[in-house]
């Protein structure tokens, strides 16, 4: 067949054009920030390093060099998003940064600006309190500033201010509010890219994708929502690029195109919480058109053992990770049990197809929080 498989394959073959993450733009209006402190010059374009090892130029938009109400210098350096050709509610938003000198020894300190948002409730990978910026984007920005340091005789210890000009607003067509995030928008990225989820586009990718395996022979594939249980599948598992199928949101596409081209062994890896929305029979992963049902994942708590005081909890938790959090607490295996019971939905829905199904729950972080074998024989 001549072709390549993986999601570079998939985007490919989808003929959409990728994006870049908050999280990149801010890296990237950080570090031109930071190397104008130090040298009084902004660089234009600026290049950054993404966590698989790409090295993206970004223009600027936006440069200001002013004195603070202390009297220190901050430089400010602005970043247009561009999320290439996924409907991102972010497109087109200037991302900005200021950064002024820290107290020595300190590193990066984080603050949030207009627009962006700050943590207030628990269960997201920040603690309360913090800005909604979140762990990757941050190494990007202390790995970005350290660059800088090295290269223009700099301390790294910096003050770092992220804002987004309109975020407030944008923020409410998001679950952020929802989820106790105040004040703004979230600084997000796994890998510094956005891929592209045009539904047809992208499901024919997950076709292409499957099609690319079965040529090469493959008799295990991995259905990955991300790029963070596709590192996770691959550890696990060994598989090679050509096995793993970005499905995104779209896992009915993946399940409903193997039951007519199956492959003997399929692992579906993901985010607890979107797996969650599987094992309840959603089939569309996208926050759009399915949520995490906490009163669900309570029910699903009180069978696996649950007093219910716990299922109650569990039931108003703020997050997907929180209801894990205090089920993990508790000696409740509900990461198992979401991984079986996802497990169930995708065997339902491959019924009467010879295809061997296992389950991998991960937290943001890419832990394992629950696993569901394939049945036996």
């Amino acid at each position: 067949m001549g072709e390549v498989g993986g999601r570079a394959g998939q985007l490919r073959s989808s003929g959409l054009r990728h994006g870049w993450t908050t999280g990149a733009c801010a890296t990237a209006a950080t570090k031109a920030a930071y190397r104008a402190l130090l040298t009084g010059v902004f660089p234009d374009p600026v290049e950054i390093t993404l966590p698989k090892g790409q090295r993206p130029a970004f223009a600027l938009a936006a440069e200001l060099m002013a004195e603070g109400p202390d009297g220190g210098r901050r430089a400010t350096a602005g970043v247009v998003k561009d999320a290439g050709d996924d409907p991102d509610v972010t497109h087109g938003a200037l991302v900005r940064s200021t950064v002024r000198a820290g107290e020595p020894g300190a590193g990066v300190v984080f603050r949030a600006g207009p627009g962006v948002g700050t943590v207030t409730k628990a269960g997201l990978p920040l603690p309360v309190g913090e800005p909604a910026i979140n762990p990757v984007p941050r190494q990007m920005i202390r790995d970005a500033v350290a660059e800088v340091a090295a290269e223009c005789g700099g301390s790294g210890d910096v003050v770092v201010e992220v804002s987004i000009d309109h975020g407030e607003e944008l923020a409410r067509s998001t679950w952020n509010p929802r989820l106790g995030i105040l004040g703004g928008l979230s600084v997000l990225g796994t890998t510094g890219i956005v891929v592209p989820y045009s539904c047809s586009a992208w499901i024919d990718s997950i076709r292409r994708g499957v099609d690319v395996a079965r040529a090469a022979g493959r008799t295990h594939v991995a259905g990955c929502t991300g790029s963070t249980s596709e590192k996770v599948a691959v550890a696990v598992h060994g598989l090679p690029e050509d096995a793993l199928l970005d499905m995104g949101d779209f896992a009915g596409a993946v399940l409903k195109y193997l039951k007519r081209h199956p492959v003997p062994r399929l692992t579906v890896a993901g985010g607890f919480a979107k797996l969650s929305k599987l094992a309840a029979g959603h089939l569309d992963l996208h926050s759009a058109r399915s949520q995490v049902d906490q009163g669900y994942l309570a029910g699903l708590a009180r069978a696996g053992g649950a007093d219910e005081e716990l299922a109650a909890a569990v039931a108003v938790a703020n997050t997907g990770l929180e209801a894990i959090q205090l089920c993990r607490a508790a000696g409740v295996p509900l990461g198992d049990l979401v991984a079986e019971a996802a497990r169930a939905t995708a065997l339902g829905v491959l019924v009467g197809s010879p295809v061997a199904v296992d389950v991998i729950c991960i937290d943001r972080a890419g832990a394992i929080v629950g696993r569901a074998e394939p049945l036996g024989p």
